[in-house]
């Protein structure tokens, strides 16, 4: 198909972001966005092909056991175990540390302050620099040791309630994006300062998403790679309008539950 995908406009200003209120008088942003209709293709008729090391990005099936993602606690004691020994199996880490997780639904978001919006701009998680500080603002004793060794954080994605017919999730081909197609962005929190990475429009660009997917389905997409040895180190991801969702279809559901993925010597 083809649709638009919502890319970093050119700035002289470097871009931010608020994840709260923020003072009188400043934008909750100062991104600007350039929609760039592209050809968004089936990655279900090339899922076997698919590497965490090439393309950045594999879809998985696996069932949750997991009966309400709207409950922090279970999501917590339930999903990231569950999310640890899945991201184990595929990567053959040493260690796998849940850390983080959101809830996204555009109908709920109203009502809930939990629960986020659908997120509609290329963009990926975590720069060169705020991949580490993330794990030493989580492994202050460890950070050191842990950051000696090969590392990546590793989001785990999936539906709550399928097939997906609203919002679907598209994910870049990190083997078509260059370096400087990411422009550094701070996200500004209440009480620290992260960074992420917007995304500049580049035809060598390719999109896929994985049409309808089910609550039984996940993407394991990668974030961050310690690893400069050629492959992939980061992928671009976003949410978009899907030209042929129905009218009536129901608000895009899902979690992303992210992953410190740890390395031994032999990997």
């Amino acid at each position: 198909m083809e649709a638009p995908i919502n890319y970093l406009a050119d700035m002289a200003e470097k871009p931010y972001s608020y994840t709260y209120t923020p003072p009188a008088g400043t934008p909750q942003t100062n991104r600007r966005v350039s929609s760039v209709t592209r050809p968004i293709y089936d990655a279900r008729n090339i899922a076997g092909g698919l590497s965490l090391e090439r393309q950045g990005f594999v879809l998985v099936h696996h069932s949750s056991a997991v009966q309400d993602f709207y409950s922090d606690e279970e999501v917590k004691t339930v999903y990231y175990p569950e999310c640890e020994k899945l991201l184990k199996e595929a990567t053959g880490a040493a260690r796998v540390v849940v850390f983080d997780h959101i809830v996204r639904n555009a109908a709920r978001a109203k009502i809930d302050k939990m629960v986020k919006l659908p997120a509609k701009g290329a963009h990926n998680d975590y720069t060169f620099w705020s991949g580490p500080q993330r794990v030493r603002d989580f492994f202050p004793e460890e950070a050191n040791q842990l950051l000696r060794r090969r590392f990546a954080i590793i989001n785990v994605w999936r539906p709550v309630r399928g097939p997906v017919m609203e919002s679907p999730f598209a994910i870049c081909d990190a083997q078509t994006i260059g370096v400087d197609d990411f422009v550094t962005s701070d996200l500004i929190y209440p009480h620290r300062r992260g960074e992420t990475l917007a995304l500049r429009f580049n035809p060598r660009h390719q999109w896929y998403y994985f049409p309808e997917m089910r609550p039984d389905e996940a993407v394991l997409l990668k974030c961050y790679d310690s690893a400069d040895d050629g492959r992939a180190r980061m992928t671009a991801h976003t949410g978009f309008d899907d030209p042929g969702s129905p009218p009536d279809a129901q608000p895009r559901e899902s979690i992303e539950a992210r992953a410190f993925v740890f390395f031994g010597a032999s990997n």
